[in-house]
């Protein structure tokens, strides 16, 4: 029997990491993720929209801890404060375009701005890194529209999938 998927939840808000808002999305993608894959949430984590502290933690989060996939909310729109794709993008080897191009063709009919959403998913090491939107109903939306291929990716990254070669370990 295959192991849980082991789960990260990482929220970029400013606010919500000074304390001036109850994080409700983190919560919620939490939840989500357990609900749609039985997954096993290891840590929820409030950071603010800083490139260097989401690429510190998902670095830490991947390296460290050791969990299979990294999920962030928030931080993925065009305000100047949001940096959730750069700093992705700067700590992953390989970007999987096909999760949020999936993410925002199924927001998208909904929410036509949803097209304008930057998220970015990619693989570092063994862990796989999804970018999910802010709000909370956007972010439980979208890991629905994926939630069918995480467990596969998971697999395929710890080499336990059909025709999966498992990624070689960290040094």
């Amino acid at each position: 029997m295959t192991a849980p998927v082991r789960v990260a939840v990482l929220t970029v808000s400013d606010r919500s990491f000074r304390g001036e808002r109850e994080d409700r999305g983190g919560p919620a993608v939490a939840e989500a993720a357990r609900r749609l894959f039985g997954a096993e949430v290891v840590e929820l984590l409030v950071v603010p929209d800083e490139k260097d502290d989401i690429a510190w933690n998902l670095t830490r989060l991947a390296d460290n801890v050791l969990v299979d996939l990294v999920l962030t909310t928030g931080g993925t729109g065009l305000s100047v404060r949001d940096v959730t794709p750069e700093a992705t993008r700067a700590v992953v080897t390989v970007e999987l375009p096909g999760l949020p191009e999936a993410m925002r063709a199924a927001s998208r009919a909904a929410l036509p701005s949803a097209m304008l959403s930057r998220q970015v998913a990619g693989v570092r090491g063994r862990t796989l890194v999804v970018n999910l939107p802010g709000s909370p109903r956007g972010a439980v939306e979208c890991l629905e529209a994926v939630a069918a291929a995480l467990p596969h990716a998971v697999a395929m990254l710890r080499g336990e999938a059909p025709d999966a070669h498992p990624v070689p370990a960290r040094a």
